[in-house]
């Protein structure tokens, strides 16, 4: 892959308009709650839906319901970098060892006032603010989903769903790349033509690979049947 990223379409064309507003909820919470705590509950029901996602189609909630994944593909895409993701960023050993130790951080600092909801909700601000200027300051210097390949939550949802709802890759692949060129995740799809489905647990289900693919039927979502 190459070292830039390049892109056959604008961030404006690329996001849905539903992720323009969704990702107002996350700027939301990391903006107001310090002040309105019970705003930081946003963050465990966001966390939620994505490992129970996870159990059902992987990271589809990472790529399609998340807060902060909705403002990475909108607003921030537009001052965001477009250089290659460092593989040391995809490493099993170090997203688990963020996971271990955000949320060891987060259950310490829960117990120390159990009884308080404020308490609870401002904790939860915490999490979610920490982890949103490491995402930017990714995204700057690398491209907007780099966050992402470390994301404990990703990380959680993409083990639970591995194998769930894989995108499927035709034979008839003419190996232009475009859909690597364009996946926010940047992972590799058109080798999977020999397989007839992507074996990336990282796989975000965000139909950008889909629907820049000038070939039709190259790529394409299991059936209800097939799945």
């Amino acid at each position: 892959m190459n070292n830039t990223i390049t892109s056959c379409s604008s961030p404006l064309e690329k996001s849905s308009t539903y992720k323009w507003l969704f990702g107002l909820v996350m700027v939301a919470v990391v903006a107001l709650g310090w002040k309105y705590p019970l705003l930081g509950f946003i963050v465990p029901a966001a966390m939620s839906a994505g490992i129970i996602g996870g159990f059902v189609k992987g990271r589809w909630v990472c790529g399609n319901a998340c807060p902060r994944g909705s403002f990475l593909d909108s607003w921030f895409s537009l001052v965001s970098g477009d250089r290659e993701i460092p593989h040391i960023l995809k490493n099993t050993k170090l997203r688990l060892t963020i996971l271990s130790a955000l949320m060891g951080f987060m259950v310490f600092r829960l117990a120390q006032n159990p009884s308080s909801v404020d308490h609870w909700g401002i904790v939860f601000w915490q999490m979610c603010a920490v982890t949103t200027i490491a995402a930017i300051g990714l995204g700057i210097r690398y491209s907007a989903r780099s966050w992402c390949s470390l994301c404990p939550i990703g990380t959680i949802a993409g083990a639970a769903g591995k194998g769930k709802h894989p995108l499927q890759v035709s034979a008839s692949c003419k190996l232009c790349h475009l859909c690597e060129n364009n996946c926010p995740m940047q992972l590799e799809i058109a080798r999977y033509r020999l397989t007839g489905q992507s074996e990336e647990s990282d796989c975000i289900k965000c139909s950008e690979c889909i629907s820049v693919c000038p070939h039709k039927d190259v790529l394409s979502w299991p059936t209800k049947a097939a799945a």
